[in-house]
């Protein structure tokens, strides 16, 4: 097998292009290799039926992030003051002359959209294999990962009318070369490994969280008002009887479960045998902390088409629910590298969570597990930062270890690549540059913005599996857990008559965020051949801003 050199894959785009193209084209998006793993192994067939997803230019992109910082600022006089789904739709909605043009270039190739998302900046066309490569001028291949042996259809260039490059952000699957990360690994106990449990210390359960972070063990009271949303992709299912034998185990008092959402052809198997770790993990530290907070599962299965294994998807089938169903939380302990994604992908990506963002809802992602060498541990000579946590729209979370917390070693964080230092971090990463000095010169981009933003404790976490119990490891264990502390601060805050968190970062970096928040300051994240970064006091990218203590931090939500 060979990789696709740059030199031969124009010149399949020549002779693709030569007599096929009616117009001027220019390259809208291009990579010079395939992703670290994928290799070029041959051609599909001319007939092979590709789904095509269109992303259309926002008409006021900006507008909504000015509206989503003054909604989620304190201090700020519309502070909590959600957008509504019209008022945030204005922003994003594409221009007529923008639909027009798009819809008028398809037709031109007989080809017809339909639109699949909420503000109608997504449209979907089905076309085979040889049209798809006349309409934007390229020629997609087949590329196997090496070490799944799963192939897609891809291609590692292509090209727009030069009029309609402008009304596009991305064509999607193209470019893009995504899997998601490996889930936690489940180390089933032995009878005498069970027996040393008692400590917090060498393992966790609901009850050492509750303890560490001070948080309440009664039900919430507004649980009508509220839910957390907890995503699962790649065909891992939640199975209720591991729950059930979970809260047997560590939580008898709660009797709830969770509620099943599916899109793009998702399922939620209870066969034997079925059940995901990483399904079961987010789910029984949802339904297992956040007492008596509803917790919906949302399956997205693998009939996607937005080119990004369904993470656009899920965020529009979120945005598209009315205020009554949408989450007030969601969780996602799944991600990738962010090289794997070009700019323009990850920014359309990036701008959902915006949208979402300016509804109300915290969106939180695992940082990953592979310290600087980005979600999951590999070779590398420069860090890799990890997505979607580089996109400032979203919360990401590191994690800890100990109950005198420390870094765990495996905490991903660094500087994004594709965005640059949000404005209310720049103090925050200014100062952790300025403290390490020349350190690492290089090998990461020092004008991005940071990751993580906060962490929990994210080792030893118990579970059950398949009728099993044991322990797993990673910011999987830290998301599910800090969007129950979210969930359970939420309730009071609907108590009290106040709206839902909403986007957190700006509150987390406020003076008073901050301060609800305990710094950790020992640790470290190596990899690339390096001791990584270091935590220290302030920010840092290992474990963010630090972890919550609930007491404070619902003072602070409160006052705010």
């Amino acid at each position: 097998m060979v990789l696709l050199r740059s030199s031969f894959f124009a010149t399949l785009v020549l002779l693709a292009t030569a007599t096929s193209v009616p117009r001027a084209m220019v390259v809208h998006e291009s990579r010079p290799a395939p992703a670290v793993g994928f290799v070029h192994t041959g051609v599909p067939p001319a007939d092979q039926e590709l789904t095509l997803r269109i992303a259309l230019k926002q008409n006021n992109i900006a507008g909504l992030e000015a509206e989503l910082l003054a909604v989620s600022t304190p201090g700020s006089a519309r502070y909590g003051q959600h957008l509504t789904s019209e008022e945030m739709l204005s922003y994003v909605t594409p221009s007529s002359d923008t639909v027009t043009a798009v819809n008028t270039w398809l037709k031109e190739h007989n080809l017809t959209s339909s639109v699949v998302s909420p503000a109608g900046d997504h449209l979907s066309v089905k076309v085979p294999v040889a049209k798809a490569n006349s309409l934007l001028g390229t020629q997609f291949s087949v590329f196997t990962h090496i070490e799944s042996g799963e192939t897609t259809v891809r291609t590692l260039e292509y090209s727009l009318p030069a009029d309609i490059a402008p009304h596009v952000d991305f064509v999607g699957p193209t470019t893009a070369f995504l899997r998601p990360s490996q889930g936690p690994k489940f180390t089933p106990f032995t009878s005498e490994r069970k027996r040393q449990s008692s400590s917090c210390n060498s393992q966790i359960n609901p009850t050492c969280l509750q303890s560490i972070y001070h948080l309440p063990t009664a039900a919430a009271t507004h649980s009508a008002s509220h839910h957390i949303a907890v995503t699962g992709f790649i065909d891992q299912y939640a199975n209720s009887a591991d729950l059930k034998m979970f809260l047997r185990d560590f939580r008898p008092a709660v009797t709830s479960s969770f509620i099943l959402e599916t899109l793009d052809g998702g399922v939620n198997s209870q066969s034997s045998g079925s059940a995901g770790i990483e399904a079961n993990l987010d789910v029984q530290y949802t339904v297992g902390v956040a007492t008596g907070v509803p917790v919906n599962f949302v399956s997205v299965g693998n009939n996607f088409n937005d080119g990004v294994n369904g993470f656009i998807d899920v965020m529009n089938f979120f945005i598209g629910q009315s205020a009554s169903a949408r989450p007030s939380v969601v969780t996602t302990s799944y991600g990738f590298d962010e090289r794997d994604l070009t700019r323009a992908q990850l920014t359309s990506m990036c701008n959902t969570y915006m949208q979402l963002g300016a509804l109300g809802t915290s969106i939180l992602f695992s940082s990953g597990d592979g310290g600087v060498s980005g979600s999951q541990s590999q070779t590398c000579t420069t860090f890799v930062p990890t997505a979607p946590s580089g996109c400032p729209y979203v919360t990401s979370v590191g994690s800890t270890q100990g109950t005198t917390e420390v870094a765990a070693s495996f905490s991903s964080g660094g500087f994004s690549n594709y965005f640059p230092v949000p404005s209310f971090q720049k103090t925050d990463v200014s100062g952790y540059l300025s403290a390490i000095g020349t350190q690492y010169r290089g090998k990461f981009n020092a004008t991005g913005r940071g990751f993580p933003d906060i962490a929990l404790q994210g080792v030893n976490f118990v579970i059950a599996s398949n009728g099993q119990e044991g322990t797993v490891d990673g910011t999987s264990c830290s998301s599910p857990s800090l969007a129950s502390i979210i969930a359970l601060v939420n309730d009071q805050l609907v108590a009290a008559g106040k709206p839902t968190m909403g986007y957190l970062n700006p509150f987390i970096y406020s003076a008073a965020g901050r301060a609800a928040l305990n710094d950790v300051t020992s640790g470290s994240n190596p990899g690339c051949n390096t001791n990584g970064f270091s935590a220290r006091a302030g920010w840092d990218p290992v474990t963010g801003l630090g972890t919550p203590n609930y007491t404070k931090f619902l003072a602070a939500a409160l006052a705010a």
